[in-house]
């Protein structure tokens, strides 16, 4: 499916696919629904979702009358990680977003960079599989002598 949403194309034949979830039951079962999670090149998130007449990818077709449907939806990526959180197993999880750690040492900063420096990130991120976070955290244990 493609769709433009805000000026942006979403491809599911050219995003990559990260996970995959359905509600038990055949789509005979009206309340059946099947989700999947992408991630286009440039590091955006975005959900494919389809479903029976009694789920939320409904749509209308006349008067009181429904119909199964399908539809995308651009997520950030703090809400790709709670979709993950919810409905993938947690090898999955960290397959997409990096190893999850109990490590109380860690902080939050913040830090500007050029806007062609962050969508290198993000890409560069996305292409490890990891997060962003996990990126930069990488390159500098890496590149930076204690």
């Amino acid at each position: 499916m493609r769709k433009i949403i805000g000026g942006k194309l979403y491809d599911t034949e050219k995003a990559k696919e990260l996970g995959f979830w359905c509600n038990a039951g055949s789509w005979r079962d009206f309340s059946h629904k099947e989700e999947k999670l992408y991630r286009k090149k440039t590091g955006e998130f975005f959900l494919y979702g389809q479903g029976g007449p009694m789920t939320n990818y409904a749509e209308a077709t006349g008067t009181n009358s429904w119909s199964g449907g399908e539809r995308i939806m651009p997520l950030t990526f703090q809400e790709a990680r709670k979709w993950a959180e919810e409905k993938l197993q947690a090898d999955e999880y960290e397959a997409i977003f990096g190893e999850v750690t109990e490590d109380e040492s860690k902080i939050q900063v913040c830090y500007s960079l050029s806007a062609a420096s962050a969508e290198k990130i993000k890409r560069l991120a996305s292409e490890a599989g990891i997060s962003a976070s996990a990126y930069i955290d990488r390159l500098v244990q890496e590149r930076i002598a204690d």
